[in-house]
């Protein structure tokens, strides 16, 4: 069974963004072991200067890099990355799952400022939401949302019209 890992940065508080990806989660558990785990999103000013910015993205980026598994394929979700269709990120979880060498999928979820450079450097994709911005805790939804409609489009069903 396939091994999908979602690291994000921040802390999902708000009831309806726990439901949704509550009963994302259950329905993955027929396709996939997913894991998702939360990194703290670091402290900044109102107005954070671009070198607390730095450095916040950096430290961040460490938690991240501390909680990557060994042989981790990361995809990593940022504004530059580039916007697929649901059947074309359907083939990329089909990629990912075939060949790898036994690798983790890994879909990094940065916060309010997005991810560090060294993060979206190593990721094998760099995928965009969409043009429009979203809250972080809401992209984790959406994601969710597309992994699950990715593998039900992989088995052909009547989910995905």
């Amino acid at each position: 069974m396939q091994r999908i890992h979602l690291i994000c940065v921040g802390k999902l508080k708000e009831p309806f963004y726990l439901a949704a990806c509550a009963e994302y989660q259950k329905r993955l558990g027929a396709y996939c072991r997913l894991t998702v785990t939360e990194i703290p999103e670091q402290r900044l000013p109102e107005r954070p200067s671009p070198a607390q910015v730095e450095g916040a993205l950096s430290k961040e980026a460490e938690a991240i890099r501390a909680k990557l598994p060994n042989r981790a394929a990361v995809v990593a979700l940022c504004v530059e990355g580039v916007a697929c269709t649901s059947p074309a990120f359907a083939e990329l979880l089909a990629r990912q799952a075939g060949g790898a060498g036994g690798k983790h999928l890994v879909f990094c979820i940065g916060g309010s400022f997005g991810l560090h450079d060294s993060i979206k450097e190593t990721a094998i994709e760099r995928l965009s939401m969409s043009p429009m911005t979203f809250p972080h805790h809401l992209a984790r939804v959406m994601l969710l949302e597309q992994i699950y409609r990715g593998f039900k489009i992989q088995e052909r069903s009547g989910y995905h019209k």
